[in-house]
């Protein structure tokens, strides 16, 4: 019997000897495909009797059935090396204190301003959901914004982050919820699907946009990069705008085209630490219910959202 193994954006085919295969015979196989040692695999939906199994468990006790396909989490000795070597409190590569400085009127350039209007008659946009006449909208990053994508975890809802449903269940009282991630739109319908986000029975996703919405601007100092301009939004849908439109993420230079729209969230890490203690969505949740009724949101300072219900800054 061939199962699929989704890892990294790709699929492998691993022939599975359901009588004697053990599963640690199984990861090694995943390890001839992929060069992911066994111990650094996470196969989030293979599951005996709701846990994860032993090594030494067989693979037919796992009901398998043909063609089924399993997301590996998982990282090559190489990148885990790479990701040690390098401290995790430093920032980005990319200062985003310095482009922000550096480079105000960026978002007014016109060869930028053309790459926009370029994305709104080209680029696809994956409807979901209707959208609500009179709701703010919210554009939500993924990765260490959402979710944690670099740690280990037996299940997706491990690397979540704290509070998520709540949060998007609130939200979408006051706002249509779109989903931008730097990724392909293969890996962000697969995500969503693994955290529960797709099919809430509490809330719903109006759109997803991926890394081919984005385009390319260049900064004196740090030369090409990719943002997430939300001009293409705007372009295609008139009755969002800057007046009504709030993107969160863990990186400011995405909103560098936008950045009275831009709220930089705390990134999300080490899922295994830090998710009994993050409390950051719900924190976010109050805020995005109070400039709800804020007729244009984009006059606010995001960047002090922690004490707007405090001072009532503007």
């Amino acid at each position: 019997m061939k199962v699929t193994v989704k890892w990294s954006g790709k699929e492998y085919e691993v022939e599975v000897e359901e009588d004697t295969m053990t599963v640690k015979e199984f990861k090694d196989a995943i390890e001839g495909l992929t060069g992911v040692m066994p111990h650094r695999q996470k196969l989030l939906n293979l599951k005996v009797k709701g846990k994860y199994p032993d090594d030494d468990t067989k693979m037919g006790a796992v009901g398998l059935k043909p063609g089924t396909k399993i997301m590996m989490i998982g990282s090559l000795e190489s990148s885990v090396a790479e990701a040690q070597r390098i401290p995790e409190n430093l920032p980005p590569v990319i200062n985003d204190l310095d482009i922000e400085e550096e480079e105000v009127a960026i978002e007014n350039r016109a060869e930028y301003l053309q790459k926009v209007q370029k994305r709104v008659k080209e680029y696809k946009v994956k409807l979901l959901n209707d959208m609500r006449p009179g709701k703010k909208l919210l554009v939500l990053d993924i990765d260490y914004t959402l979710f944690d994508h670099r740690s280990t975890a037996e299940t997706g809802a491990e690397l979540m982050r704290p509070y998520l449903h709540e949060f998007l269940t609130s939200a979408y009282k006051n706002y249509d919820i779109a989903i931008w991630s730097a990724t392909s739109m293969k890996w962000i319908v697969e995500k969503m699907k693994l955290l529960g986000v797709s099919s809430h029975p509490n809330y719903k996703i109006a759109f997803y946009l991926d890394s081919l919405a984005m385009i390319t601007v260049e900064t004196q100092k740090y030369g090409v990069i990719e943002v997430k301009p939300l001009g293409v939004v705007w372009g295609k849908y008139r009755h969002y705008t800057q007046q009504n439109t709030i993107m969160f993420d863990d990186l400011r230079r995405n909103f560098l085209m936008n950045p009275q729209n831009g709220l930089k969230i705390r990134a999300f890490r080490q899922a295994h630490v830090n998710r009994l203690t993050d409390r950051e969505l719900l924190r976010l949740a109050s805020y995005l219910e109070d400039i709800s009724k804020v007729e244009d949101i984009s006059t606010l300072n995001h960047s002090k959202w922690e004490h707007y219900r405090k001072e009532g800054y503007n």
